[in-house]
Order: C-alpha cells, then sequence, then structure tokens
C-alpha cells in the first residue's frame, strides 16, 4: 500500500521537519496514489508538494466487539520516547461509515489512526468524537477533518480548548518534542453536544451523552447499542491514577448515573483496552470515595492545604501508576471544593 505525504519542515526548511500523512489517497501501487493526487490535488503549504510512498507504522489495536477496535496507549506521562502515547483510543466500523472516539496528542497520532482504519475498511470516517478537552484525548483530530470528517464534541468543550490549548500545545511541545508536533492544531469542534444525541452509522447507532461537571467541565460518553460497549474517556481510569479536574462531587454524581446504563463493557480512557460493566468502574469509585472521605476529615481537623495534600488518599498509593504526579493535585482540587460545603 502506498499513501500521500508532505514534507513539513520549521524553521525555514532548516528543520526539524516530518513527512505528514494527506488522507484519502490511499492506493495498492505508487502509480495508482500519484494518479489520485493528479485526479484531486491537495492543498499543501507554500513551497511543499505531495507525493507518494510506501505507507507508514499504523497503531496498534485490539477489536474488543465485533467491529469495535481500541488502541492501549501506554501508562505513562508524554515524553519524547512514547511520542504522547499514552492514551486509549478507538472507533467504530458501520454499515456506511466510521466514528473514531478520541485521536491523541498529535497529528502523528491521528495519522497512525488513520492507517489502522484502513487496514481493516475503506468505509469513510463521518465522526471523530471528543470525550473531553485534555491535550492526550484531541489533539490528532483535524487529520480525521481535513478528510471530511465532522468533529463532535461537548457543547463545553470549544470554550474549553480555547481556554486551555496554548498551554496544552506549548506543553506537549517541550514533552514530546517539536518534530512529533509538526502539523498539530486545536481541533474546530463543529457538532456540540448538550445533553444526548445519536449518530447512526449504518446498522450501528451510538448515543452520545453530555455530562455536568465530573472529571473536566465537559465530559462525554459514546454507548455502541450493538455491542453493549460504552466508551468513557477519562469518566473511568484503569491503573492510571485518576485526574481531576473539574469537580469530585459532580464526578460521583455521573458515575451514579452511568452505571445505569446498560453496557457489557466499558473502554476507559486510560489502562486496559475494556473492562466488565460496571464492575470495571470499582476501584475509580472507591478511588473518589477515599479522596472525599480523606478531604472532608483534613478540613474538619483544620489541617492546611500544604499538608493535607500529602496524606489525602495516600493509602491508594499501592493501587495505581502515576500516584505521585496525580494524586497531590487530585487533592488540592477536592479541598478547594469541598472547603466550602
Amino acid at each position: 500500500m502506498f499513501e500521500a505525504v508532505v514534507l513539513i519542515c520549521l524553521n525555514a526548511g532548516a528543520g526539524p521537519c516530518r513527512e505528514m500523512l494527506l488522507p484519502g489517497f490511499e492506493a495498492d501501487n505508487q502509480q495508482a496514489c500519484e494518479a489520485a493526487l493528479a485526479e484531486a490535488p491537495p492543498q499543501t503549504p507554500a513551497g511543499t508538494a505531495a507525493f507518494c510512498q510506501p505507507k507508514g507504522a499504523a497503531l496498534a489495536v485490539d477489536e474488543i466487539a465485533e467491529g469495535v477496535f481500541v488502541h492501549s496507549g501506554l501508562i505513562e506521562e508524554p515524553d519524547e520516547v512514547n511520542l504522547g502515547d499514552v492514551s486509549n483510543l478507538g472507533f467504530v466500523i458501520g454499515d456506511a461509515s466510521v466514528a473514531v472516539i478520541d485521536s491523541g496528542s498529535a497529528r502523528w497520532m491521528g495519522e497512525a489512526l488513520w492507517r489502522s482504519i484502513r487496514q481493516r475498511t475503506d468505509k469513510p470516517v463521518s465522526h471523530v468524537i471528543l470525550t473531553h478537552m485534555h491535550p492526550d484525548h484531541v489533539f490528532g483530530a483535524t487529520l480525521f477533518a481535513d478528510a471530511g470528517a465532522e468533529l463532535v464534541g461537548h457543547e463545553r468543550l470549544p470554550r474549553a480548548l480555547a481556554d486551555r490549548q496554548a498551554n496544552y500545545l506549548e506543553s506537549l511541545h517541550r514533552l514530546i518534542g517539536e518534530e512529533a508536533m509538526i502539523g498539530t492544531v486545536s481541533p474546530d469542534i463543529s457538532h456540540r453536544i448538550g445533553a444526548e444525541d445519536q449518530i447512526d452509522l449504518g446498522n450501528r447507532v451510538l448515543t452520545l451523552t453530555a455530562w455536568p461537571t465530573a472529571h473536566t467541565p465537559a465530559d462525554l460518553t459514546v454507548f455502541d447499542t450493538k455491542s453493549g460497549t460504552l466508551f468513557a474517556g477519562d469518566l473511568v481510569f484503569d491503573q492510571h491514577t485518576p485526574a481531576l479536574d473539574g469537580s469530585v462531587l459532580g464526578w460521583q454524581d455521573v458515575m451514579a448515573r452511568m452505571k445505569a446504563q446498560a453496557a457489557l463493557r466499558v473502554v476507559p480512557g486510560h489502562g486496559a483496552a475494556s473492562l466488565p460493566w460496571p464492575a470495571g468502574a470499582a476501584a475509580l469509585e472507591r478511588y473518589l470515595q477515599t479522596l472525599v472521605t480523606d478531604t472532608r476529615a483534613a478540613i474538619a481537623d483544620g489541617t492546611r492545604l500544604g499538608d493535607a495534600v500529602k496524606t489525602i488518599a495516600a493509602d491508594e498509593a499501592e493501587h495505581w501508576h502515576l500516584f505521585e504526579a496525580y494524586n497531590p493535585r487530585n487533592a488540592t482540587v477536592a479541598f478547594t471544593e469541598l472547603e466550602w460545603e
């Protein structure tokens, strides 16, 4: 298989450089790929030209149910080795089209996910659904928009991204490197979900639910009725310490409501490709309750925030990876919320 790419360089062509995928020109051989480029020449940055070459690497995915695929990200912080591959991404294939759920930390991940899809179907990618605003889930999306997909998210997602995208992008450039970030821009959400909506992929209906503030202010879940699969984004964590960027009480309330969903399995935002539902949320629920209980106790004892964050939820450390990176932040957010009860 061949694909079309364009060489993009920073610093007036002096480097670093990256071959950026142009989706939609895949072909069995170079001649057919070049013919497709000649028939519909893509827009490329000034001074560059598209060319064809053997296809690049695809993300590894597991088929967790018929037509439902998940890529399991590493349980690590983004760095120059993993290049930001630290979250779970998925796609669902219907009779007419494909929906992607979350897109990774950078455009290169969207490209690699596109190749995984093309290994399995030539149906168009009609939708990219972003479960929340965190950078490891959203910044691969514009690759799919370039291919004609509609970008979907919580109605509060555009504002949440606008407020944070500069910091997110600066941080990723620093952590994973300039080369890996070439072509990465913030996504433009064209379909905004305020409560509940449905997307029909052809004999396969996805139900999208926008939740009140919980893990973040803009959490969205996706339920595939056909397979009984719930894509929870970071409303469910596995192995990776949960990250609180919203309301701990709101998160507990949303989890209680989500458990009523008649799903067979859940795809967490981090960790295993899938877990049984609702049993797969038990560890998260325990952690959130410990966070609330310990925070309330610290507040009642008059403990200052700086001291409280060292002990809140400390008993949970043995159950999670990256605990020291995330638990102090969670304790700070929980303390700030609960001290005003």
